[in-house]
């Protein structure tokens, strides 16, 4: 089937996403296995991710962990230093697609008040020409409503999307939707698929 669309996920397609990578740097593997363990903070991330107020959802948590407070708030305080850097060539995929007139979403868990932050740092985020952003829409993937509602807006069958994202699970549903699907692990695999697909070119995909 051709491809009449491409969704791109963001955190680890778009922008690097590693916030144990941030916390080893800041108080060091030990301490930062130590909170990880005690403190489910992806599940408050989750949160974020599904429209609850990004600064006050981190602090609360922090409140109700006090060992952990300080470092519980830099998630919020020191978010951009997890959420960076921008994948470059993959940056350049999005935009290589757009000069062509080839349609580009972005489908991510994101919350909003982080989203509009993410967007001071990155101006490719105002570039697609669709965005289906979790904390606007209140569900995230691998939710399968999210998935219906991308669909349902964006016109396209499922078989003429191509969509990418890092999480398997993520992908599984779509698969089940019967999108056409890629799990992205670096930009040149993704940039080889587009080009398998004849999106794009050996040398307009290359950065």
């Amino acid at each position: 089937m051709s491809i009449e669309a491409v969704i791109f996920d963001i955190g680890n397609v778009l922008i690097e996403w590693q916030p144990e990578r941030h916390y080893d740097s800041v108080i060091g593997q030990d301490r930062r296995r130590a909170m990880f363990a005690e403190v489910d903070l992806h599940e408050m991330n989750n949160r974020v991710d599904l429209g609850h107020p990004f600064k006050e959802t981190i602090y609360q948590t922090a409140e109700a962990y006090p060992a952990w407070r300080d470092e519980i708030r830099l998630w919020h305080d020191e978010w951009i230093k997890m959420a960076s850097p921008a994948i470059d060539h993959s940056v350049h995929l999005l935009r290589t697609l757009r000069a062509k007139a080839i349609p580009v979403f972005a489908l991510t868990n994101f919350g909003v008040e982080s989203f509009a932050y993410a967007e001071t740092q990155y101006p490719f985020l105002a570039e697609f020409d669709r965005r289906y952003v979790s904390g606007h829409m209140e569900v995230v993937k691998p939710d399968v409503t999210i998935y219906e509602r991308v669909e349902q807006d964006c016109g396209v069958a499922p078989a003429n999307l191509l969509f990418a994202d890092d999480r398997s699970d993520n992908i599984a549903v779509a698969n089940e939707r019967g999108w056409q699907t890629h799990l992205f692990e670096h930009p040149k695999g993704w940039a080889d698929r587009l080009v398998r697909e004849g999106l794009l070119s050996e040398a307009e995909a290359r950065p």
